[in-house]
């Protein structure tokens, strides 16, 4: 029997926190050109929010706090953009690459499916595979911004994954294609590595496990640290952060 997800709860567990500006330091070797483009999905932040206004105008589920979830976490977008946008001040940023991902995220505005299938997939599929990028591969500052980003997006993709499910929401195979698109764009200047945080093929099987099962094995490595991923964690047991 498969455990009720208690929105209320869910949202319980994020801790408050504010966008500061950062400063630069070095990042890992080999990283920088593939941490430029994930950078650069930052501007899908202020779509997903749109996105999840719109989904707020459906016909949704009457469970309990599950309105008050997205109310929730639509208040976060904004505040993740701000802090990947004081990131990206600090390294600067690649202008193709910023191009190219203005197109990525025309393409994931413009696709039909149901706006809360779209953020699922976003933040499940792709965004769990660029915040741990961040922490295995960046300076200081962005683990910081990834590891607040996370205590955050925890909560949103349960919720906005679980809404899909008590809707009976199919992601699709159109939409499954614009996520493997966009993954092996973010990851497509890694190359094969003993590193595994540097290594293409790891990244983009994380993508596509996450897409499938909405686990992601390889990754539980980062059970030790202080910002485990949306799938290591329990419905109803989110982590507290910040504890010893």
């Amino acid at each position: 029997m498969t455990t009720k997800l208690d929105y209320f709860s869910a949202v319980a567990k994020k801790r408050p926190w504010q966008a500061v500006p950062v400063t630069g330091g070095p990042l890992v070797d080999g990283a920088e050109e593939t941490i430029f483009r994930a950078l650069a999905i930052r501007h899908l932040e202020l779509p997903v929010k749109d996105m999840l206004l719109e989904g707020l105008k459906r016909d949704l589920p009457n469970t309990p706090g599950l309105i008050a979830s997205i109310e929730s976490n639509i208040l976060d977008e904004e505040r993740h953009d701000l802090a990947l946008n004081y990131v990206a001040q600090a390294h600067g940023i690649d202008e193709k690459a910023e191009k190219e991902a203005l197109r990525i995220r025309q393409a994931w505005i413009d696709h039909p499916a149901f706006p809360m299938a779209k953020v699922a997939v976003l933040e499940r599929s792709l965004f769990f595979t660029i915040l741990p990028f961040f922490r295995f591969n960046g300076d200081k500052g962005l683990r910081t911004v990834a590891s607040d980003i996370s205590r955050d997006e925890i909560c949103h993709a349960y919720c906005h994954t679980q809404i899909c499910e008590e809707m009976g929401e199919k992601y699709g195979e159109s939409l499954n294609k614009l996520r493997k698109m966009t993954a092996l764009w973010i990851y497509d200047k890694l190359g094969k590595s003993s590193n595994k945080w540097l290594d293409k093929d790891f990244w983009l099987r994380q993508s596509d496990s996450l897409f499938i099962s909405g686990k992601a094995p390889e990754l539980n490595e980062s059970r030790a640290s202080t910002m485990p991923s949306f799938f290591e964690t329990n419905a109803l047991n989110l982590p507290a952060y910040g504890r010893a």
